[in-house]
């Protein structure tokens, strides 16, 4: 089976980023109507966007409930940024449940949390590398962060299961570009002794590392596709537990193709809140698109990420309510959307949204 795969065909409820909240996660799917086994009366079929672990209180548990979906057919589902993070043995910002070296460092932003045996490890593992990164058909796609076709065709002949072993030849090739930035790299972080990860310490912008990460993402196909379009960026900001030096950008606006994709990954808002309250210091590139509007040069791409995985911030900050938070599904076809917390609402286009408001 390719990287790429079928859709099933009839009616879908698309899940956007969990993040280990469990509790949202269970009431969002009462409140599309499925049981505790994943039946819907209505036929209908669950598809999960990805990124379903760090940074809430129960990755492990979120992960069980997908895997004994999916696997009983269910549900489908794709890889997002950070299982491949945990596939790369990367350990990174809220993955202290799975990672022993991120525990302690993660405990005073995230804890408490679940965190997964050790002999629990292998089998979730074997899971993560079954799934895909994309799902298709006629009417319409599903990844992660980015469809862009060029880097589609390069992973569609690949089998499942291989993600890992791709991963590494396309990092290493990279890397064999980007030699010569290694001195200037080490350089940088020299005369910055605070690090990358500290919040409080600004560094200056370090165009070694622009330049590295820029060709890094860029020139592996998983990482565009699983993290996005991202280009160097003007200045230092942080996002993500690290100071960047290279943005997301909204690759929709140079999507071409007329079937609709459905993505997760960009932490849209419904209501507004101040993004930098979840350490998101990058770009809003929802700023001027309403949460119920598609997006896009054609108006046929919607992020169904609400945001769920800051909710960390509203349990270590009462002023910061936990309602600004949400877990989201797309229903498809009826493009309506439905929120854990009960609050159902129709999306429209987001061309159609821009011709209805009056002219300045």
């Amino acid at each position: 089976m390719s990287l790429i795969q079928q859709l099933p065909s009839g009616p879908l409820d698309i899940i956007g980023d969990v993040h280990g909240e469990y509790e949202a996660l269970c009431n969002l799917l009462q409140h599309l109507g499925y049981d505790a086994e994943g039946n819907h009366q209505d036929g209908r079929t669950l598809v999960f966007v990805g990124d379903f672990c760090d940074r809430g209180p129960d990755s492990p548990a979120v992960l069980v409930l997908v895997e004994r979906l999916v696997r009983s057919g269910k549900a489908r589902a794709v890889l997002g940024n950070h299982e491949m993070n945990l596939l790369r043995g990367s350990a990174k910002d809220g993955s202290g449940w799975f990672f022993d070296e991120r525990q302690a460092w993660d405990a005073p932003k995230y804890a408490p949390f679940q965190r997964l045996a050790a002999e629990k490890k292998e089998e979730l593992i074997a899971f993560l590398l079954s799934l895909p990164i994309g799902l298709e058909r006629e009417d319409l796609r599903v990844v992660h962060a980015a469809w862009v076709e060029e880097h589609i065709q390069a992973i569609r002949p690949l089998p499942v299961g291989s993600v890992i072993e791709h991963d590494s030849q396309w990092n290493e090739a990279t890397h064999m570009r980007a030699v010569e930035l290694k001195a200037a790299m080490r350089e940088e972080l020299a005369k910055h002794p605070p690090g990358l990860e500290d919040p409080h310490h600004q560094p200056p912008f370090m165009s070694a590392h622009a330049s590295h990460d820029a060709m890094m993402q860029m020139h592996n196909p998983l990482r565009v596709l699983t993290s996005g379009v991202e280009r160097e960026w003007h200045t230092s900001f942080y996002s993500g537990g690290k100071w960047r030096f290279v943005g997301r950008m909204p690759w929709w606006n140079e999507y071409d193709a007329h079937i609709p994709v459905v993505v997760g990954h960009y932490w849209r808002r419904y209501d507004s809140f101040d993004r930098s309250q979840v350490g998101k210091g990058d770009a809003d590139l929802f700023e001027d698109t309403k949460p119920w509007s598609w997006h896009g040069k054609h108006g046929n791409v919607y992020c169904v990420d609400f945001s769920v995985g800051g909710r960390w911030a509203a349990r270590k900050n009462p002023q910061f309510p936990v309602s600004n938070y949400k877990l989201a599904a797309l229903r498809w076809p009826e493009r309506s959307l439905q929120f854990d917390d009960g609050h159902m609402m129709l999306t429209d286009s987001f061309l159609e949204a821009k011709a209805s408001q009056p002219e300045k």
